[in-house]
């Protein structure tokens, strides 16, 4: 076991000596006019930039994923910009790209979504806090479509728009559990149409799923006219363009789909942009990002929200789809307490200190709990992409432990390596960089899981059954009615995109490891035309998220100075 004495994330982001990011920029091939700054370390890409890099040869493409993970997570983002400085150590350039931070979970129990320790975008309070406002844009572009949703019906509702038809809530980058359900309109006649609402967090907005996903300017603009809000008395779908908003969500958005460009704390570049929650949305960064990062270095590492049944799932079927970038390896995050968790024997619960039983040598836990290793293994794997079992390590894992972890990946034949980038930065990432080398240098074989012309509900009970070992799939009413009027409507090419709890392979939190004996229960369907997926979704997907007993907000303030205290 190791020491844990460790400074603060905060104090560490601060000691480090960044690069104004012009010279980020003229490292990776982007020249000065391709960039909008935002202060000496921070600033936009401009979308010319997708044509200017295209003829310089392309970086192999690295998504990391993870093993299902406990509430507290098993440290993706980290190890996303750790192997990225390891990369520079083992003689590769490489460039990483992360999604932004919303400002929900990082005033709420979960804390920011920098990295952390040594392996750490920057600068840290500006990625956590607002960045280049982003978010904000997300959430004016979105509330804009709800004040003319609702504005339509006042006004005499031309098309049609049967209120209580109407799926196009309201977002807020808060957690607010007051706001999920709310009713609008209440006054007096001038205050609008009466009816039921509610607010999301803006990290599951439709409009961040877009942004995602976009890849030009004039792209977006298509995708958000073609957000369906709610549906006619015969069923057609209503749409933003009906409703004459898209024009006017798309210029809040003008800026907003410029790619932020940033860098870790040894000024490895990072490409941050795009924010999608992984258990509602598809959870990666954005495809503009992705399209740009591809040309600047020999390798692109990426991130995909929550385990590899989820955020790699998506991206693999949403993401490279549209992108038409195709992976050469997979990193499969895990560590030794994630496993323990999935034994069974230990309770975690966000916020809480870990049970004392948990930090206790026990490699006989770990293999216990492996099998769900082993099925984000496979789920890689399914997809025809070579995987790497990179090992974040903390301080009170034992070597038996980490033996234990070796010996599972050996037993179906894939790379593993412990990583001690928290701690050591880049230099404790080496191993884990030599072997995404050698795994990315194998000959691919990339597929997807579905054809984009298969049924929907194919589609789903492909999801269900292969990539989370469901005996089969479970439809309500209504969502069998809505699968029928979305084929009947010509959206039944769309890829699925399975909203579920993260916490879990199965749609129920409390099963860990690999669950067998069980179907996937499909309650509600919802056509995401714009962001181009259809989503099922899965049990109680509350997307409001409210604070926690013991929010991180409570230990953030500002001193006399002005300088941001007890942010983590």
């Amino acid at each position: 076991m190791t020491d844990d004495s460790q400074p603060t994330a905060l104090e560490i982001a601060r000691k480090a000596t960044l690069l104004p990011v012009s010279s980020v920029a003229r490292e990776i091939g982007i020249s000065e006019d391709l960039l909008e700054p935002y202060g000496e370390y921070v600033a936009k890409i401009r979308l010319g930039a997708v044509a200017a890099l295209a003829d310089r040869p392309k970086a192999r493409y690295v998504v990391v994923t993870a093993v299902t993970p406990t509430p507290l997570g098993e440290g993706k983002t980290t190890t996303t910009l750790g192997l990225a400085q390891g990369m520079h150590h083992v003689g590769r350039r490489a460039t990483a790209a992360i999604r932004q931070a919303s400002m929900g979970p990082t005033f709420g129990i979960k804390g920011g979504a920098a990295g952390g320790g040594y392996s750490q975008a920057a600068p840290f309070e500006a990625l956590n806090l607002h960045l280049t406002g982003d978010m904000h844009a997300v959430t004016s572009a979105h509330n804009t479509l709800a004040a003319m949703v609702d504005n339509h019906l006042y006004q005499g509702n031309q098309v049609g728009l049967e209120p209580s038809s109407v799926t196009w809530r309201r977002a807020l980058d808060v957690n607010d559990r007051a706001l999920r359900n709310i009713v609008a309109g209440l006054g007096t006649q001038e205050d609008g149409v009466p009816r039921q609402t509610g607010f999301d967090i803006t990290a599951a907005s439709e409009v961040m799923a877009i942004l995602a996903l976009s890849t030009s300017l004039q792209d977006m603009r298509r995708r958000l006219g073609r957000i369906v809000v709610g549906f006619t008395g015969d069923g057609a779908p209503v749409t933003a363009e009906q409703i004459r908003a898209a024009g006017a969500m798309a210029v809040i958005m003008r800026d907003a789909i410029q790619p932020n460009l940033l860098q870790t704390l040894e000024n490895t570049p990072v490409l941050v942009h795009a924010g999608p929650f992984g258990n509602i949305a598809h959870g990666n960064s954005s495809v503009v990002a992705d399209l740009i990062g591809i040309h600047t270095g020999d390798y692109l590492i990426t991130e995909a929200g929550f385990g590899a049944d989820m955020g790699a799932e998506r991206f693999f079927n949403i993401k490279c789809r549209v992108s038409g970038l195709v992976p050469d390896a997979a990193v499969i995050v895990t560590t030794v307490r994630a496993l323990k968790a999935h034994s069974g024997a230990h309770r975690i619960a966000a916020g809480k200190p870990l049970p004392a039983d948990l930090l206790r040598e026990n490699p006989g836990e770990v293999r216990a709990g492996g099998s769900n290793l082993r099925k984000q293994i496979e789920n890689v794997l399914l997809h025809g992409v070579t995987p790497v079992v990179a090992v974040n390590a903390f301080p009170q894992d034992f070597e038996s432990e980490y033996a234990a972890i070796r010996e599972i990946a050996d037993s179906v034949g894939v790379r593993s390596a412990v990583s001690t980038h928290f701690r050591d930065g880049g230099a404790g990432a080496t191993d884990l960089a030599d072997a995404v080398v050698a795994a990315a240098e194998e000959p691919g074989q990339f597929r997807f899981l579905y054809p984009s012309d298969a049924p929907l509900r194919e589609k789903i009970e492909t999801i269900a059954t292969r990539v989370y070992g469901a005996d089969g799939v479970d439809y309500l009413p209504a969502a069998s009615r809505s699968l029928d009027l979305f084929e009947a409507n010509g959206l039944g090419d769309l890829p699925i995109c399975i909203a579920k709890t993260h916490l879990s392979i199965s749609s129920d939190p409390s099963r860990k490891g690999a669950p067998t004996g069980w179907r996937l229960p499909v309650r509600e369907v919802r056509a995401s035309a714009g962001a181009g997926f259809i989503y099922a979704i899965c049990g109680d997907m509350r997307t409001m998220p409210g604070l926690s007993r013991h929010p991180a907000a409570e230990h953030i303030d500002i001193d006399e100075n002005g300088d941001v205290v007890g942010l983590y």
